[in-house]
């Protein structure tokens, strides 16, 4: 009892009071939509929340305890009663991104989609002092098998949501739900899940294979060592290409590991979300340019391309991005992130040279994920405290906003 009670007395004052939030997402392939319920073990604490529904019209039914209202269609606002409250809606699945491909689907068999679209953007202003701790469960039509999240597994389909970066815990990044053929390895310290329908042609143990031999370079680049990375992937009708989110990223089956010009849509994805960079102020080209810049050079250096394979790409880059006039812009195309990578390579002679060697493009990249968003001013500003001065690479009309 004395024990006890000498550890009351020795918990600071300000510690947290623990508020659990708890999502359970249950799939409606007939209807093309999950149903999800929010559950706050004390609805007090919440003093406000702010959805940001989109324009999209996917969030439906809305059914509260407390007070819902919904101003127009794409903003929401709760406030839940005193004690355990319940927020429950259904959102839609599939989401088409043109030319009749999606980059989130649900079958009869499985669904593939984020989990920021399951949970809406939501701001909230929570009492003093208080801490949610979110989990989610998932609950599964007959016949489907598992779950894959990018969060840590707690139970059978049930997840820990545990950001930092947040003060509302949503379960952002992919996941994929159903009949799954899933490879798993340990990376460093980090397990990585590979995961795709069965049928759909994903080439698991090829993805495993090239992570492993590339991942001491990613390492030793990005200082990042998440606790879990998710790959999942499908084929047609989803979209053909790659694209990352938090802990996770999604790779059409049919795409090649490695392309034919020598760059890799799974690496570029891979440096997206080890960097996490984000772009501000017309400058895509700063995280498409470093995302493509280090799926080849993480290659060369794992010894995955000789030097007159590299100078061919090079060639090749130079080519396609002739036409290039300006690398600004809200979103960066092929040629300009081309133009981009040509701009980079040559930057990092250029800090290697004026430092000494004492620096090199790493340094930079490592700078930038230090800003919540990146400019092309601070690229310009980073790059010149490496080396101690104005660049000459970076005088160019390619930066000039058009």
């Amino acid at each position: 009892m004395l024990c006890s009670a000498l550890l009351l007395l020795s918990l600071p004052t300000w510690a947290a009071k623990r508020v659990d939030l708890d999502y359970h997402v249950r799939f409606l392939p007939q209807s093309d939509q999950a149903e999800v319920v929010l559950t706050v073990e004390d609805g007090k604490a919440i003093h406000g929340f702010e959805a940001d529904l989109g324009s999209r019209g996917a969030y439906s039914d809305f059914q509260a305890d407390g007070q819902w209202q919904q101003d127009d269609p794409r903003h929401g606002r709760w406030q839940p009663p005193a004690g355990k409250a319940r927020l429950s809606y259904r959102v839609k699945i599939s989401h088409p991104r043109g030319n009749d491909r999606f980059d989130a689907r649900i079958t009869p068999n499985w669904a593939l989609l984020r989990g920021d679209d399951l949970v809406p953007a939501v701001e909230v202003r929570l009492d003093e002092r208080v801490e949610l701790v979110a989990r989610m469960t998932v609950e599964l039509p007959e016949g489907w098998k598992t779950v894959e999240t990018g969060w840590p597994r707690i139970g059978k389909n049930r997840f820990r949501i545990d950001d930092p970066e947040r003060v509302f815990d949503r379960p952002t990044g992919w996941m994929l739900a159903g009949h799954l053929g899933s490879r798993r390895a340990k990376l460093g310290n980090t397990d990585v899940t590979v995961s795709a329908p069965v049928g759909e042609g994903m080439r698991r143990m090829d993805v495993l294979t090239l992570l492993t031999f590339v991942w001491p370079q990613v390492q030793a680049v990005f200082p990042r060592d998440p606790a879990k990375l998710l790959i999942v992937g499908a084929g047609d009708p989803m979209w053909r290409g790659g694209l990352s989110a938090p802990n996770s990223l999604f790779l059409h089956a049919g795409r090649p590991l490695v392309s034919e010009n020598g760059t890799s849509s799974l690496l570029h994805e891979l440096v997206h979300v080890f960097s996490r960079i984000h772009d501000t102020d017309a400058s895509d080209w700063v995280s498409e340019g470093l995302a493509e810049y280090y799926a080849i050079e993480l290659m060369r250096r794992a010894g995955g391309l000789s030097e007159d394979r590299y100078h061919r790409i090079r060639a090749d880059l130079r080519q396609w991005s002739k036409g290039v006039k300006s690398l600004r812009g809200e979103r960066s195309s092929g040629p300009v992130t081309a133009r981009a990578v040509l701009l980079l390579q040559d930057l990092d002679k250029e800090i290697r040279t004026r430092s000494q060697q004492r620096y090199s493009l790493d340094d930079l990249a490592r700078g930038l994920m230090r800003l919540d968003r990146v400019s092309t001013a601070d690229l310009v500003q980073v790059s010149e405290s490496l080396m101690g001065g104005a660049s000459e690479v970076l005088d160019t009309a390619l930066l000039k906003a058009s």
